[in-house]
């Protein structure tokens, strides 16, 4: 028999590692989608009933507008876990430890700043102002709405007691709910939250690293250089 000391531990299960919270803009992606399909059938279109130069100049077009489309609709993204912010933009794509943020700053866009003074712009968390205007609106008639049933209830004298015993009723929800907000302005007031818990964690520290994406840049100057190319041929 094995003694006890002589037996290996039993191996640890791996801690999980969080899971990414990803925000995209989905405005972009179906006009992205949708850019890409009328490109896409007037594009094959050209190259396959053209003449001339026309199929070339089609494909050469094609080259330089699909890759634009892809990055600046599909491609951009926003990645959040305890540790860390992903940001995808059309052609870069930076990693920020939230240790290195100083703060997450909305106005007519939405930027994360770096304690280096840097400023990355989020594209997948476009600003609407329409959509802010149209939250402020909406918190006014819910702030109307609520004032009323609160007079209401006075009026009704012991009744007020009994409604809040049961937890407020119609007018109540607004407030309770919290100040209505545009949908960009509660991911930004999210990532705000996640940055003031995580910023001083161990595993939040780190360097900010920015990567080219070449995967998007290198074709779309191909389409560009193939376009002039064909111009000063014809």
């Amino acid at each position: 028999m094995t003694s006890p000391e002589s037996q290996s531990p039993a191996p640890q299960p791996p801690e999980p590692e969080s899971k990414d919270r990803v925000y995209r803009s989905v405005p972009a992606i179906a006009g992205g989608v949708l850019l890409l399909a009328i490109a896409g059938w007037l594009g094959v279109d050209a190259v396959t009933s053209g003449e001339g130069r026309t199929p070339w100049m089609a494909l050469a077009v094609l080259i330089l507008t699909v890759p634009l489309v892809v990055a600046f609709t599909l491609r951009p993204a926003v990645y959040a876990d305890d540790d860390r912010l992903r940001v995808r933009n059309p052609f870069r794509v930076i990693v920020l430890p939230w240790g290195q943020i100083a703060s997450l700053n909305s106005a007519y866009s939405n930027e994360v700043l770096t304690e280096s003074g840097a400023k990355y712009q989020l594209w997948a968390v476009p600003v609407s102002l329409r959509a802010r205007k149209k939250a402020a609106r909406r918190e006014m008639r819910a702030t109307a709405q609520a004032r009323r049933e609160m007079g209401r209830d006075e009026g009704r004298g012991s009744a007020l007691g009994m409604r809040a015993g049961l937890g407020g009723g119609l007018g109540a929800g607004p407030v309770s709910d919290g100040p209505v907000r545009a949908e960009t302005d509660r991911i930004m007031d999210e990532l705000r939250r996640l940055h003031e818990a995580r910023h001083r964690a161990e595993t939040a520290q780190g360097e900010v690293t920015v990567r080219w994406a070449y995967e998007v840049v290198g074709p779309a100057v191909a389409g560009a250089l193939l376009v002039l190319v064909l111009v000063l041929v014809g």
